[in-house]
């Protein structure tokens, strides 16, 4: 019985001035009691009540539930290794091992490749107990042909021995599963029939995990994977189980030599039958699978699509393009028209200001000639005319229109009254003076 050992710890001190009045916190508060129900329940229960019933002591039962397993187990094993011996199996000649069915010979034809070691050795034991020559001159039989519990010798080293049932199980032709014929897939699921074909063969692959064929719902990146995984099968199979047989007579070595080289190439073309076999299964498969015509469908109507949707974009492009050209012709067209008609415009402005400027003038120089050019004595002199309407005319160059217009108006109210007059002029001219415009030496009647 196991000691307990016990180890030191002693628990971290309080910090110094530590005091539970002062520095002790309430977290939390309990909650309020409930009151449940409680059944016994588990294995020790039940056990306790199976010896309650059966007033059994612990000893007892523990001897009747071990009495119960075996039972169980045995029966267990009876329903697990119980096909029927085949007539024919029972009296071949152990010699010819290598044409038996191992696993038939054990009773495992149902499992084969998916056996397991506990399996096996089940099988192997239950078999010895019924073929043993012991057994049956123990039970009165006076067969002393023991071929059968040779057979059944041999299939135990092959299928316990890792290396030999890898290279029986590379040849066992019974655990392949033949592809539905089109007669069957007319009438039958594409992927109950074919799936476990698919699963047959993937016991060989080096690679794992192996991809399976999936259902109706499977998309197209695990349909592919599943075909590029197929058509790219490495395959393990090596076909060794078929050799014939070298002869261990070391005299004659160009025979062994003729015979290993004679069961390489044969193995070599095995292994290219069974790759070329593979594909055209693989190809088989792929001929009859909806999901491809459906995703190639779904692909066409894809590009249809994207094509349609090509061409609608070109064609709104282009219609947005003539869109905005005729906008620009729009545009251009309204503002040559609008330019237009801006200088046209502009061009009467320009002709009724020069004919308002020329009608200005006119009134500023009858202005001047209503009041006889300023003079004093009768007719004025041509000297005279001619210095009055010079200043005018310098007054008149040196304003703008619109100061001409405005000197025009003023000069209009003035009904022949020639101080008032001269003294607009001179106002006029004073203040060209004042702006630089004009010089006041230039000024020879205003002043």
């Amino acid at each position: 019985m196991a000691t307990a050992e016990v180890i030191p710890l002693t628990l971290p001190p309080l910090p110094e001035g530590w005091n539970a009045e002062k520095d002790f916190k309430i977290l939390g508060t309990l909650s309020n009691a409930t009151q449940r129900n409680i059944e016994p329940v588990g294995p020790h229960f039940l056990a306790h009540a199976r010896r309650k019933r059966h007033r059994r002591t612990f000893s007892e039962d523990e001897r009747i539930q071990a009495q119960e397993r075996v039972k169980k187990v045995e029966e267990e094993e009876d329903n697990e290794i119980s096909e029927p011996e085949d007539p024919i199996m029972l009296s071949r000649d152990a010699k010819d091992w290598k044409g038996q069915d191992h696993y038939a010979v054990l009773g495992l034809s149902k499992y084969r490749y998916r056996a397991t070691p506990e399996q096996i050795k089940r099988a192997h034991r239950k078999k010895v107990l019924r073929h043993h020559p012991d057994k049956k001159a123990a039970s009165g039989q006076d067969d002393e042909n023991d071929n059968f519990f040779k057979c059944i010798q041999k299939a135990t080293e092959i299928l316990l021995d890792p290396a030999k049932r890898r290279q029986f199980d590379s040849v066992d032709e019974a655990a392949n599963v033949d592809p539905p014929s089109k007669k069957q897939l007319s009438k039958g699921n594409f992927y109950k029939l074919w799936n476990p074909v698919f699963e047959s063969e993937a016991r060989f692959s080096k690679i794992q995990f192996v991809p399976m064929l999936g259902d109706e719902s499977s998309s197209k990146e695990e349909v592919e994977a599943f075909y590029n995984f197929w058509y790219n099968f490495d395959s393990w199979r090596s076909f060794e189980y078929q050799d014939e047989d070298v002869p261990d007579d070391n005299e004659n070595r160009d025979q062994k030599r003729h015979i290993e080289r004679k069961n390489a190439n044969a193995r070599r073309k095995k292994k290219t039958e069974d790759t070329a076999r593979l594909r055209r299964l693989v190809d088989d498969a792929l001929a009859v699978d909806e999901r491809i015509k459906k995703f190639r469908k779904e692909e066409r109507a894809g590009k249809d699509k994207r094509r349609l949707e090509k061409e609608a974009e070109a064609k709104r492009l282009a219609g947005e393009k003539e869109k905005a050209r005729l906008e620009e012709e729009r545009l251009k067209k309204e503002s040559e028209e609008t330019a237009k008609a801006e200088r046209e415009q502009n061009k009467k402005a320009k002709e009724a200001a020069k004919n308002a400027a020329k009608k200005n003038k006119r009134v500023l120089k009858s202005s001047v000639k209503d009041v006889n050019y300023f003079s004093k004595s009768g007719e004025a002199s041509a000297a005279q005319v001619d210095a009055v309407l010079d200043d005018v005319e310098l007054i008149m160059n040196k304003i703008s229109n619109e100061e001409l217009a405005s000197l025009a108006t003023r000069l209009t109210g003035m009904d022949k009254d020639a101080a008032a007059i001269k003294t607009i002029y001179a106002t006029a001219a004073r203040k060209l003076i004042e702006e630089g415009k004009l010089r006041e030496a230039e000024i020879k009647t205003f002043f």
